[in-house]
Parts: C-alpha cells; structure tokens; sequence
C-alpha cells in the first residue's frame, strides 16, 4: 500500500470518475486503475462499484477511504510542520466563502493580505455553505469563512465577529415610519426573501417565526441569490427585507435613511473560519484569521456574542 494509492482513491471518490480522477492525479487512466486494482488485490475487497455510474463506493471501501483521507491529511502535515517551523509563508490557500459574505467582508482584507504575503497564492471560491463543508471534509479547500454554529462532526469552529442584522423598508412600507424594529414587527406583510439553500434565509426565517414569502399586496414573486437584487426590487417595488450589517456599509445616503436598526439586544450572526479538526497549515491560516480581524471595522470587531440567531 503507498500515499499514491491511497490519493487515486480519494481522487475517484472525490470525482466519481476514473478518467477525471486520473486528470487531478496527472497520470494517465490506465496507471491509476492499475494502481487502484493492485490495492483492491492486496486488501482482498472491492473498493469501487464500477457497475454503477457515477462510480460509488462499497459499504466497507466507504470506511477504508474515510481513513484513507486521514492517512493523507497526516502525512501531508509533516512538510507543513517543516515549512511552519521556519515561518515560511508559502503555498496556496483555498478558501470558501458564501455569497451572503464573500461581496462585503473580502474588500477589507484580502487584498493587505497578498500584499503582505506575496508568496501565497489564494484561491477563493463561493459556494453555499453544504458545499463548503463537503469540500472542507473531501479536503478540496483549506478554510471556509460561513456563519455558525454548525455542530459539524470532524470540523472546527473558529468565530471571528458577530454581525448585527438591520431592516431595510421601501419608503412606501409601513416599517419606514419606525425608528427601531423588533422581531415583532416583521410579522408585516411585505417581506423578501433570498432563495432557498442560503443560511441568511434560514436565519431571517428563524427571525420572523415562520417561512413568509411575498405577500399582502405584491403581485410579483420572485426569488435570487443577491442581496443586491432584493434592495433594488424594494428601491423600486414595495415591501422589506433584512441584511447584514456589512451590506450597508458602503451604501449611499438615499439607501441608508431605509435602514432600522433592532431594538436591543440586536440580533448577529456568527461568522467563523471553519477548517478539518485535523487541518494543515495551521500558521498560514492563523495569520489569514488576524489579517482579518486587523481589516474589520472596529464595531464588528469589538461586539460581543449575544441573541446568536440560530440558522
């Protein structure tokens, strides 16, 4: 049994596809399935239903590639301590962000952190956040930045800030009059919402106590992934919706006199870096989280974690 075996099967179990397993590997189908095939022979198991496209795993291959992704992660780790030891930040960093996040929170920092570490390399990609811990647990990104608590078995939970909710009113709603809101309040009709899989949804329906969709007098129903698009169906259209503080920041003064904030306590959402218990470059990723935190304006960075709405 070798690490490379070992890779080629995460490789198809990852890709369920032996010609793109081979592709991700760089080497030609047919050594990867010889590789694969003479690990099968030595452990006396199928590996592999090759009966059924996608290809799946057996019952017990299943377990034998859970640990073979453990195998993977430790022995890539020994380099990773070698590199830590002499705070050598290098290498690439792969990152997961969710669309309610990556447009406000990336502008303050990842730019000040290429800068000053111009021998990594980032790759980012947004993605809901089923799909960031997939990729987190298949070991295809390094980090993920989604919004907390998940209780995630094998994943750890690093909080960075707690970001208050706001409510955002058409002139024409009735909610435009208040100065505060309260999770009473948005019981009115009018309420917009993002599409179903994104967790701020999950939250602003968790607020409002039940799954409201437009309503009342809105003949126009519509659903987007874009907090942008809902503040412009309300610029133009009627009803409310609520946002992350974030999302309003570099708003203009038109769009921030349709803003109300909630009565105390606010309700946040936690955002938190989220990694593999047993993740590697562990320093590279402690100087991402700083860079973070140095970037954050200082009302973020300073709130404490109180009313956690609760995905």
């Amino acid at each position: 049994m070798t690490l490379s075996q070992l890779e080629y099967i995460v490789a198809v179990d990852t890709h369920r596809h032996f010609a793109t397993a081979a592709d991700h590997c760089h080497v030609t189908q047919p050594t990867l399935s010889m590789q694969i095939q003479k690990l099968e022979d030595e452990l006396g198991m199928l590996l592999f239903d090759r009966s059924k496209q996608p290809v799946v795993p057996t019952e017990t291959g299943q377990i034998i590639l859970d640990q073979a992704r453990e195998v993977l992660r430790a022995a890539r780790r020994i380099p990773e301590i070698v590199k830590e030891s002499r705070e050598d930040f290098s290498g690439e960093l792969r990152l997961g962000i969710i669309p309610t996040l990556a447009p406000y929170l990336l502008p303050y920092f990842i730019g000040q952190f290429i800068g000053r570490y111009p021998a990594v390399t980032v790759q980012i990609q947004e993605m809901m956040t089923e799909q960031v811990l997939e990729r987190l647990k298949n070991g295809l990104i390094d980090v993920g930045i989604v919004v907390t608590p998940l209780d995630e078995n094998g994943l750890l939970e690093v909080p960075l800030f707690y970001e208050p909710f706001v409510l955002y009113a058409a002139n024409s709603h009735p909610l435009f009059q208040k100065a505060t809101v309260s999770a009473g309040d948005l019981k009115s009709d009018g309420l917009w919402l993002l599409t179903e899989g994104h967790c701020f949804r999950n939250q602003v329906v968790s607020l409002c106590g039940t799954d409201k969709r437009q309503t009342g007098s809105q003949p126009l129903r519509y659903e987007t992934g874009s907090l942008e698009t809902l503040i412009k169906l309300i610029d133009k259209q009627d009803g409310f919706t609520l946002l992350p503080y974030l999302a309003t920041v570099d708003m203009d003064e038109t769009r921030k006199a349709r803003i109300r904030p909630f009565d105390a306590p606010q309700p946040v959402r936690e955002v938190s870096l989220v990694m593999h218990r047993s993740f590697l470059k562990r320093k590279l990723i402690d100087v991402f989280k700083q860079e973070i935190l140095t970037h954050l304006p200082p009302e973020l960075v300073s709130r404490k974690k109180t009313n956690v709405v609760q995905l």
